[in-house]
């Protein structure tokens, strides 16, 4: 349930800081500012400006100064990280030398963002607008350069040759040159003047191009522009500002004039971040765990290849060295630094204990990986409290409250590159996903709980589904995936009974997309919190594995404990995870419930069922119209829609399950016959008989509701599944690999004799069935073409339009539209109306089109 955007984390994406201190360590952080800041290095006595230094880059526009002459005794000075002077309108930085080529991670965001820049999720206070990793380094004539540092290729071995390759074709670009205005009082630092970089607009400090592109902001405007301020902490810089930029308007219809331009007035906070001297160890990736992850080619790590080496994102937890033998006893200890969330403090007064809950629920994953009290959620300070406490500081983990009319929350985070160590995030809370919580357990769960049986729901119970939903975000920003799989290993009668479920919980993880428990049914007495997902069995297992310390291992020796550790887990199947990505494996699907998409989805029916009569009733408002009646209305049809998908996605599917050589059996295997024809039997029953129960009189009067359209769309996006060359194909090429498989031929047989059952019957066919016999000649002729691939597509892009006409599937598509036209003949001859004849005579001429088309 988020979003996530290219500069949040690698995989999609769903922001950035060091790891947060201790209560007083961060103290130590948030210091008062001194007017005379400690100098970069310890002072010596005044010298005089060194020479301009040989080479290329041409010469400085003045040779340095001494220190005294460019920092005055007015300059208002800030020590930190890099030392900063505020002198008049100027802004200077004194850069040690001792910094120079270390990496900064550089997060940008929006402070206060502008009217009218929304576009979809982005376009708040408190977004990220950009991350970088940069260096500063020493140049020729007295400069110093700032490069944008790439992590995609490394060789670590500077005594190889190997080293000196990779070092020459990966030059870093060099983005910004200062000149020296002056050197350090000690002669071991360098005081340049920030002051233009920062006025003006670069992609370092600023907005991403691609971004500023995507919300149509033009080009900066110095007059209505200026920095706020430019604040320096121990290991951070912090630098505000106000910037204007010209803003192009949006065209309202394809081919006219855009319209709303104007300007846009941002306020931007930069946050630069010292990186560790020493990244922290990486733990390598695993198919089977469900973690983000960043990667690079290293050309060390196989002599005779190059290897792609791929890191999980992780916060750097450690055991104290004090504790360290405890913590090998399997005592379990506090860690270096907690993982802390602040709560912003826009956040409503009344919601904010639930998202501290959904935090420090996470607690009891951690005991289970050697740590405790290793992660918690308070308040953030009030300006008396701590003066220099910010949102924006790039240091402080926060849940940032959005007044939003977008229903929903992400949890991204910014990583580390070089080791995927998670150094901060903000969690984006958008105001209105109370309005999606109320509408996902109203379909799902009003049957089952009265309370969820009105619009407004009390605040306890919405308090409780915010907490949950929390849970889910901050997962996220502890490096974990959606595991989609995590309900299939639920047997789906146990969903239906209530003390295994207050023991298991409807679903192995949180981080599954397993709503509510729309299994149950009234009667089982299942409610309240055992409808509510929970962090659970995979949950803490995936801490565990990517959070547990082995002492005395490196990343690549412990890669043998750690495949140990998920091989004994997966012998029991609720650990397994089930990646989202995967378009061909019906256990890895979102929304769904239980080991079996038939028979949960028939309950899920049911409940639907239950609510569509008291629709009305439930969704009334005094002194309001019928909007919300329409909005749960399509919540229904949406639900619905859902569970149909659930099934489909058995037909022709594919289990992948990653393994190790260790490991035996397929990592891939055809879903079982059984199971898809369960499927397609389903689909006759549920969807392609007419569901009925849909159209309601009552209702869509009151909403102009469509009823033939209603159910059409359901039944042509499941068929443009089940008639799709993809389908085909993977049925085709199963034969060639099991003999004991649902053929093509069988199932096209299946398909159709649901579909037009009419044919043998001589029924009369209705408008509803009359439609779906459209859709299904419009599909089966879709089999015999050729794609036609979009102007100037790439050759690479090709595979995403697959061509029937070179396989099985155009000669399969052919022979049944063949064998159709004579059966729709000889059935219109005694079709049991004039409605149906004419249908059918106008399916047999369809038919023909496609089979002789004209030239």
């Amino acid at each position: 349930m988020h979003l996530q955007r290219k500069f949040t984390h690698a995989v999609a994406g769903v922001l950035c800081a060091t790891c947060l201190l201790t209560t007083a360590a961060a103290t130590a952080q948030r210091k008062k500012k001194d007017k005379n800041p400690v100098p970069a290095a310890a002072p010596a006595k005044d010298t005089t400006a060194r020479p301009p230094m040989a080479g290329p880059g041409g010469p400085p526009k003045a040779a340095p100064k001494k220190f005294a002459e460019i920092i005055t005794p007015k300059a208002k000075a800030d020590s930190g990280m890099f030392n900063v002077y505020k002198q008049d309108d100027k802004f200077f930085v004194e850069i040690p030398d001792n910094l120079l080529g270390r990496d900064i991670l550089v997060v940008s965001r929006m402070s206060k963002a502008a009217a009218g820049m929304r576009v979809g999720m982005f376009g708040f206070g408190g977004d990220q607008i950009n991350e970088n990793v940069i260096r500063f380094e020493k140049g020729p004539n007295n400069r110093i350069f700032l490069k944008n540092i790439s992590f995609a290729e490394r060789s670590k071995d500077s005594t190889q040759p190997m080293y000196v390759s990779v070092m020459n074709s990966n030059i870093q670009p060099i983005v910004a040159s200062f000149d020296v205005k002056a050197f350090s009082k000690g002669n071991n630092g360098s005081v340049l003047d920030f002051t233009d970089y920062i006025s003006g607009d670069n992609d370092i400090l600023f907005f991403d191009a691609s971004l500023k592109s995507q919300i149509k902001l033009g080009m900066p405007q110095a007059d209505k522009s200026y920095i706020q301020d430019v604040k320096s902490y121990p290991e951070n810089i912090e630098i505000k500002t106000v910037k204007t930029y010209t803003k192009s308007g949006s065209s309202p219809m394809p081919g006219m004039p855009p319209t709303g331009g104007g300007f846009a007035t941002v306020e931007l906070n930069s946050s630069l971040v010292l990186l560790p001297l020493v990244p922290m160890q990486p733990r390598y990736f695993d198919p089977r765990v469900g973690f983000f992850a960043t990667s690079l080619t290293d050309f060390d790590a196989d002599p005779q290849s190059v290897k792609r080496l791929t890191m999980i994102t992780r916060w750097r937890l450690e055991p104290k060295p004090e504790d360290m033998e405890k913590f090998r006893k399997g005592e379990l200890v506090e860690p270096k630094k907690p993982i802390v969330f602040y709560i912003d403090p826009a956040t409503p007064a009344k919601w904010r204990k639930y998202l501290i809950q959904g935090v420090n629920d996470w607690q009891s994953a951690f005991e289970q990986a050697g740590f405790k009290n290793a992660i918690y959620a308070k308040m953030a300070p009030t300006p008396a409290e701590d003066s220099t406490w910010s949102l924006e500081d790039a240091r402080f983990s926060a849940i940032v409250y959005k007044p939003s009319e977008v229903p929903n929350a992400s949890g991204p985070h910014v990583h580390d590159p070089r080791s995927g160590e998670i150094l901060e995030s903000h969690i984006n809370w958008y105001h209105n996903v109370m309005r999606l919580l109320r509408n996902w357990y109203f379909i799902q769960a009003s049957p089952n709980d009265e309370r969820a049986r009105k619009m407004q729901f009390d605040d306890e119970l919405m308090g409780e589904l915010i907490r949950f939903v929390s849970s889910h975000e901050v997962g996220h920003t502890l490096g974990l995936r959606h595991n989609f799989g995590s309900s299939s290993t639920y047997p789906v009668e146990k969903l239906r009974d209530r003390e295994w479920v207050k023991k298991n919980g409807h679903a192995a993880s949180i981080m599954d997309y397993a709503r509510f428990n729309y299994v149950a049914q009234p009667g089982d007495g299942i409610t309240g919190a055992d409808l509510y997902p929970r962090i659970n069995y995979y949950d803490k297992w995936a801490i565990e594995w990517g959070y547990k310390a082995i002492p005395g291992k490196d990343a690549d020796s412990e890669r043998a404990t750690l495949n140990q550790w998920t091989i004994n887990r997966l012998q029991d199947k609720k650990f397994w995870f089930g990646t989202e990505t995967n378009p061909d494996d019906p256990r890895s699907q979102n929304e769904d419930l239980g080991d079996n998409a038939m028979k949960a989805s028939a309950y899920g029916v049911k409940n639907l069922q239950r609510i569509m009569p008291n629709l009305m009733a439930w969704t009334r408002q005094d002194n309001e119209g019928y909007s919300t009646l329409s909005e749960l209305y399509s919540e229904v049809i949406g639900q619905y829609s859902r569970y149909m998908g659930h099934v489909a996605k058995n037909v022709a599917g594919i289990y992948e399950t990653p393994k190790t050589v260790e490991q035996s059996g397929a990592v891939y295997e055809t879903v079982p016959k059984a199971t898809q024809k369960e499927a397609v039997q389903f689909l006759q029953a549920q969807l392609f008989t007419t569901p009925t129960w849909l159209i309601d009189k009552d209702i869509l009067t009151r909403i102009n509701g469509n009823a033939a359209t209603i159910i059409l769309s359901r039944q042509e996006a499941v068929l443009g599944r089940l008639l799709s060359v993809g389908t085909l194909n993977k049925l085709v090429n199963a034969e060639a690999l099991n003999s004991n498989t649902y053929t093509v031929t069988e199932y096209m047989s299946d398909l159709k004799k649901g579909v037009f059952s009419e044919l043998s019957t001589r029924k009369p066919i209705d408008i509803y069935r009359r439609n779906l016999q459209k859709a299904y000649v419009t599909a089966l002729g879709n089999l015999m073409k050729a794609p036609e691939l979009p102007a100037g597509l790439p050759p690479a892009f090709a595979s995403m339009f697959p061509n029937p006409t070179k396989s099985d599937v155009s000669s399969v598509g052919r022979a049944y539209l063949v064998s159709l036209r004579s059966e729709v003949r000889a059935a219109a001859a005694g079709a049991a109306d004039a409605m149906s004849r004419y249908h059918l005579q106008d399916l047999a001429e369809r038919i023909t089109e496609q089979l002789e088309p004209k030239k």
